[in-house]
């Protein structure tokens, strides 16, 4: 991790975010709505809610066959990842509700989830938000060896073929978080005096983690063992659920900006600053995909509309589909990029086709 803390350029000629940011504005005021979610948001909340529990109370408490239990382990999987994306994404980025106590409560419920609200505030909303694509400061876009999603990383033989392995590890992002990368993070994290918000001692984030995980395993692999659930059908069920959760939150969180169309900016040497202003940066290193499929925008909380979130991070998702428009059309007045798959299907393809360019030698590349 580079530690010299990369600058941005305060040089906007075109005033582009003033202009954005007065537009955004003044569609709000103009349409009278809370910049926070609305009764949308909290119907999907108890539908998320219901998909990621409800199957886990019919698991420990009804004799099914195996195939029955492997099936709701999957709707678990995916009502996980969908409280992920609709309900703590929104809550830990304060623009779930206009009230904090809301949205610490719904942050929250990243615990269980299997991780951690400081560890995911810091790398989220502080490194990912902020350093955008960033090599060595962006660390989504570090995957240890195994994958190889820049240019900067070192190449190994195998990453030949990482197009082909690459989504069966994506399976296993949840299942680490509950595991290894919370402790891995917060000794990381505390060691260089990260936080976001309000600052707690090392000792209250340590053993908040300790005690949550506990509950954490208590609740999905100690009561159903209690209850008389075979124990390799929980183990089995345990797995299945985070790799349905993990493949579609990577998935989800790759094409937005491991596509050849991002950048990945390179803070000059001598001064550390970076070629754009953040909001211009963040047009540049983002992208959209399937703006007009409700479904996608729907269950993914509009991370499809990753430019619009990267860009009013503290605006509910359930309004990028509105204000998506504006910023379309004042980057292309201000001549900027607005990067936008029309399908998913065709944001995966190019995902998948750029992480093969990625993994060819270096100097054949």
């Amino acid at each position: 991790m580079d530690t010299k803390t990369p600058i941005f350029s305060k040089n906007d000629d075109a005033k582009f975010f003033r202009t954005l940011n007065k537009r955004v504005n003044e569609y709000f005021k103009t349409n009278n709505i809370k910049k926070t979610g609305n009764w949308k948001l909290h119907f999907k909340t108890i539908i998320m809610f219901s998909l990621f529990l409800a199957p886990y109370f019919f698991l420990i408490s009804l004799a099914m066959p195996f195939w029955v239990y492997f099936i709701l382990s999957i709707v678990i999987g995916i009502g996980m990842a969908g409280v992920g994306m609709n309900v703590m994404h929104d809550g830990n980025h304060g623009s779930y509700s206009t009230k904090s106590w809301v949205n610490k409560f719904m942050g929250g419920s990243i615990y269980i989830l299997a991780g951690n609200v400081y560890n995911w505030q810091v790398q989220h909303n502080v490194l990912h938000h902020t350093y955008t694509n960033i090599p060595g400061h962006d660390e989504d876009l570090d995957a240890g060896r195994v994958i190889r999603f820049t240019k900067e990383a070192k190449w190994y033989k195998f990453h030949k073929f990482q197009h082909y392995y690459s989504v069966f590890l994506y399976g296993l992002l949840t299942f680490n978080w509950s595991l290894t990368t919370d402790f891995k993070q917060m000794s990381g994290y505390l060691k260089r005096k990260l936080s976001y918000g309000e600052v707690k001692s090392p000792k209250i984030l340590w053993t908040t983690l300790v005690i949550t995980k506990i509950i954490y395993f208590s609740v999905w692999i100690v009561i159903p063992l209690v209850v008389g659930v075979v124990w390799w059908k929980v183990l089995v069920g345990f797995f299945v659920m985070h790799y349905t959760a993990g493949l579609i939150l990577s998935i989800v969180f790759q094409l937005a900006h491991i596509i050849d169309d991002t950048t990945n900016p390179i803070p000059n040497e001598e001064t550390g600053e970076v070629e754009n202003t953040w909001a211009i940066h963040q047009l540049f290193t983002t992208i959209n995909f399937a703006p007009k499929n409700w479904i996608v925008n729907w269950y993914t909380g509009g991370l499809n509309h990753q430019v619009e979130h990267h860009l009013f991070p503290n605006i509910s998702h359930v309004h990028y589909g509105k204000i998506a428009e504006i910023v379309k059309q004042t980057a292309k007045e201000c001549n900027l990029p607005y990067h936008e798959y029309k399908t998913m299907r065709a944001a995966v393809i190019a995902h998948f086709k750029h992480l093969k360019e990625l993994g060819q030698e270096p100097q054949i590349a």
